[in-house]
């Protein structure tokens, strides 16, 4: 009877150790499972993220430019080609035309403008005819410069002054169409050459031409020396009369 009860204590304890061992295995691999779902929720959520961030991106699209040229301004819209300013074509240039010779360049409207020819068709390639030269030997007419007031125009030798010219829109020719230029002292204060000579003999003994002149200082000197006794009145009207005495601001006579 005592070895049946032992037997049975024995059976006992080993189920109850194969129950605890059994759960154990369960828990750990729950645990497991757990453990397993949690880091690869992560990933999977980034994944999607990134699979719908790449599949959902915005589509940007490169907008056309609209913006006007600043050269339209010179160009006039349904003109003739052949009198568009330069700013508005595109030219084969050959330098190794003669020079002074008459010479023809193949040209090209640039982008948005509008152009005919003789019979009113639009066209966009043709010809220019201009003489071969460069632009700064140009006739004086066919460009304008700057005008300086700094310099003096009354002088010997008469002073020259630093000049910044551009090309008419009209002209054609060959090489930069702004380039300096060494020019004369050209400017004038509104003062007449006749009036001075004028004022020198009737009133110079007064000093009326001096202080026409702007030259207050002279004026006053002959005033009150009554024109050198006649002999400053003299020397004046041959010296305003040949244009040696100008105006005080140093001006050329209108």
């Amino acid at each position: 009877a005592g070895g049946a009860k032992m037997a049975a204590l024995r059976a006992l304890c080993g189920a109850a150790l194969g129950l605890a061992l059994a759960q154990l295995s369960v828990l750990s691999g729950r645990a497991g499972s757990l453990m397993t779902t949690k880091l690869s929720q992560p990933q999977s959520t980034l994944a999607k993220s990134l699979t719908s961030t790449s599949t959902n991106a915005p589509y940007f699209k490169v907008a056309e430019s609209t913006e006007i040229p600043s050269y339209m301004i010179k160009c006039p819209s349904n003109g003739l080609c052949s009198r568009l300013p330069p700013d508005c074509m595109t030219c084969n240039t050959n330098y190794s035309c003669i020079y002074g010779k008459p010479a023809t360049f193949d040209c090209k409207v640039k982008p948005h403008v509008h152009c005919v020819d003789e019979n009113n068709h639009e066209q966009e390639n043709f010809t220019i005819n201009m003489t071969c030269q460069f632009c700064w030997q140009l006739d004086t007419s066919d460009y304008v410069c700057t005008n300086s007031t700094n310099c003096m125009t009354v002088s010997c030798p008469r002073q020259r002054y630093n000049a910044t010219c551009t090309v008419r829109d009209h002209i054609h020719c060959l090489g930069n169409r702004v380039f300096p230029k060494m020019l004369y002292c050209n400017w004038t204060g509104g003062y007449k050459w006749s009036t001075a000579l004028a004022l020198s003999i009737t009133l110079g003994g007064f000093g009326a031409d001096r202080f026409y002149l702007g030259q207050w200082r002279e004026g006053l000197g002959k005033l009150f020396s009554f024109g050198g006794l006649g002999i400053w009145t003299l020397i004046d009207v041959l010296l305003i009369g040949v244009g040696y005495v100008g105006p005080a601001d140093g001006s050329l006579y209108i």
